[in-house]
């Protein structure tokens, strides 16, 4: 079989198509022909040698969203088969033609739902709808700032946030198509994140006030401004860092009653599995309603990994890039 390795840290050029010996899938786990790889924005940092939300260590071989078809299972499967389609997110050695994984974590795909789409219900949906849910605790009414909106995560995020019943959603995207892309999927209110009056424009939305609930994933000074368009009593949430600046929060910043509120899907997966379990229930219902709708922005073959990762490091993209092996 076919998979994406790296032997360096480096641009994304250091990507190498190689041939390996097909996995078989150890107790507990199932063998998955790969139909698409949804690529995620920590991979890149990996590749680049940053270790965001992972190790970076090398030899590397990248993680990502895999949906397809069970083609084997190992011993003691229980409520998955050969033949059952699923999706899961695969931690390592994901682009490939086939991947072994555990299933605690695996998802059936709904009937009639595109491979590639389902891609985004692993961790970008998930990650989306319990930043907003468990960590943010946005109420109906409540106005959210969803950064960075027209990604893989943050275009869940819009969409999900108005299904929750947020009363205003003010999403931040980089240029004009991102921002034409946003208020298609339902933002209030759009705003330039690379405008230098961004936050002013956030504050003049809001009456000055600023937002009950803030998603916040770019880090750096965007991350420092954010706690400035929270609302007293407001909620910061930090899922991210593609920036890859963290810089240290100043405490004095929260005196006036903000909350922040960092995110892991990893913390809810391991702590709060019922939580996850109804979550997901919720989401694919939200799915399937048509409420939410995962968008694709490019399929590329999985020898075109270097584009795809040229893609995300441009931010080029409107929703989710996916790799069809």
């Amino acid at each position: 079989m076919r998979i994406i390795r790296h032997y360096e840290h480096g641009d994304p050029s250091v990507l190498r198509l190689e041939e390996a010996e097909k996995p078989q899938p150890g107790p507990g786990q199932v063998l998955i022909r790969a139909e698409a790889i949804g690529v995620t924005f920590a991979e890149v940092q990996r590749r680049q040698g940053i270790p965001i939300g992972g190790h970076a260590a090398l030899p590397g071989a990248p993680g990502g969203d895999v949906a397809g078809t069970i083609e084997a299972v190992g011993e003691g499967v229980t409520g998955f088969a050969v033949g059952d389609r699923v999706v899961g997110d695969i931690d390592h050695s994901a682009y490939a033609d086939h991947v072994v994984t555990g299933t605690d974590w695996l998802i059936k795909l709904p009937q009639g739902l595109d491979a590639a789409e389902a891609t985004l219900l692993p961790s970008p949906a998930q990650t989306a709808y319990h930043a907003i849910r468990e960590a943010g605790r946005l109420k109906p009414g409540q106005t959210i700032v969803i950064d960075a909106a027209s990604g893989g995560v943050g275009h869940l995020a819009v969409q999900i946030a108005k299904a929750l019943g947020a009363g205003k959603v003010i999403a931040t995207a980089g240029s004009r198509a991102k921002l034409d892309f946003v208020r298609e999927l339902g933002a209030d209110v759009a705003i330039d994140y690379t405008d230098d009056d961004w936050t002013d424009q956030v504050l003049a939305a809001t009456d000055g006030r600023g937002a009950d609930v803030v998603l916040e994933t770019v880090g750096g000074e965007v991350l420092l401004k954010s706690l400035d368009i929270t609302a007293t009593f407001g909620t910061l949430v930090f899922y991210g860092s593609a920036s890859g600046d963290i810089p240290p929060i100043p405490t004095l910043a929260l005196a006036r009653m903000k909350n922040v509120a960092g995110f892991s899907l990893y913390a809810m997966l391991y702590n709060k599995p019922d939580a996850v379990a109804e979550g997901l229930r919720h989401l694919l219902e939200l799915v399937g309603s048509g409420q939410v709708k995962p968008v694709v922005h490019q399929r590329l073959a999985l020898e075109d990994a270097v584009k795809a990762h040229e893609l995300m490091e441009a931010r080029a993209q409107l929703g989710k890039v996916v790799l069809v092996p």
